[in-house]
């Protein structure tokens, strides 16, 4: 069994001084990969979330070309809902894409509950993958209660999630219901990922940066605090997208680590955290280059990469990523580049 005790990553998530600045980047078990898109050929997405073998693999990838700090497991954050039976699919070019929306109290009572082996090919892939890290930590990875429920309502992606804060708005009750079921089967995926060894989790909360404050700690913040709070064996990192306003209260919800999109920097984002409790111990975060200056030429990543480094220095301990996923064009050589820019020293 690998000794995982001094690996960078977890290092700086409780706040340490690790050996080198770990670095880990949102999707990077993917489609920037031309390994990946030849390994992916004529399987569907789903299909390969609940292959053991397919799943190890893609995980891998990433980790042997690039020198990352972490994998990432391989799934997607409709994983939990379609091992317990919901109806739904990822379609190529849209995304989750759900047969029946939930629109009223039978629906949220059909909707089902997650059972441990319905699962079972993603706690084997996770299997495999330990015996293949070698001390690199594995992350496990999970969809929020209100992303989770924003694709059950509208049925898939959206824009304006009108039909997701009618619901919140126009019958509470309801709303509250529906999260505490969707919190209850991503609680029950993380925990099947935690037991199975993963070393550190991720809470993905899509689509919150949509919420006013005010909204996201009366409809959201209960929900995912359930969720996180029956995680405390590994370090548990929140992220949303467009959530600068959010921050302090994504991390009362129980994160370890605050992801920080590249919105905000991340010297900015401490302070907030700060100032919103200054009695908690100082803060750990996540973050923050914009993917797309992956595009941007080595002179203008450089210089991102140093600038982000020298913000992360205000918090306690700081993990480099994007501040979003690895975009489909990036150039996988670019991503490795960017990598051995962020262990350099200095």
């Amino acid at each position: 069994m690998s000794d995982y005790t001094e690996a960078p990553l977890l290092v700086a998530a409780r706040g340490g001084t690790p050996s080198r600045t770990p670095v880990w980047f949102m999707r990077q078990a993917g489609r920037s990969l031309p390994e990946y898109r030849a390994l992916r050929a004529g399987t569907a997405m789903l299909d390969a979330c609940f292959d053991p073998d397919l799943v190890r693999e893609i995980t891998m990838q990433p980790v042997r070309r690039h020198d990352v700090d972490a994998a990432i497991l391989f799934s997607d954050i409709v994983v939990p809902l379609k091992a317990a039976g919901v109806d739904l699919d990822i379609v190529p070019g849209t995304g989750p894409v759900v047969a029946k929306p939930v629109a009223d109290r039978n629906d949220v009572d059909a909707l089902p509950d997650l059972a441990p082996e319905q699962v079972r090919p993603v706690v084997d892939a996770i299997g495999l993958l330990l015996k293949e890290l070698d001390g690199v930590p594995l992350i496990g990875f999970a969809g929020a209660p209100f992303t989770l429920a924003s694709y059950l309502v509208e049925g898939g992606p959206s824009k304006n999630h009108e039909r997701t804060k009618a619901l919140m708005h126009g019958d509470p009750d309801l709303w509250h219901a529906l999260l505490d079921k969707l919190a209850g089967v991503t609680g029950a995926f993380l925990r099947a990922q935690v037991d199975a060894g993963v070393q550190a989790v991720q809470l993905f909360d899509s689509w919150a940066g949509a919420l006013s404050e005010r909204d996201y700690r009366e409809f959201v913040l209960p929900h995912s605090t359930k969720v996180l709070e029956g995680i405390r064996e590994v370090p548990r990192i929140h992220f949303g997208v467009g959530t600068g306003h959010l921050l302090p209260a994504m991390r009362e919800a129980g994160a370890d680590v605050v992801g920080v999109d590249w919105r905000t920097p991340l010297d900015e984002a401490v302070r907030r955290l700060v100032e919103a409790a200054p009695d908690a111990p100082a803060p750990v975060v996540q973050g923050n280059l914009d993917p797309a200056l992956l595009f941007a030429g080595l002179p203008a990543l450089e210089r991102e990469v140093d600038r982000i480094k020298a913000e992360g220095r205000a918090a306690a301990g700081h993990i480099f990523n994007l501040g979003h996923g690895v975009l489909p064009d990036t150039d996988p050589d670019v991503i490795t580049k960017a990598v051995e820019l962020v262990h350099r020293a200095g």
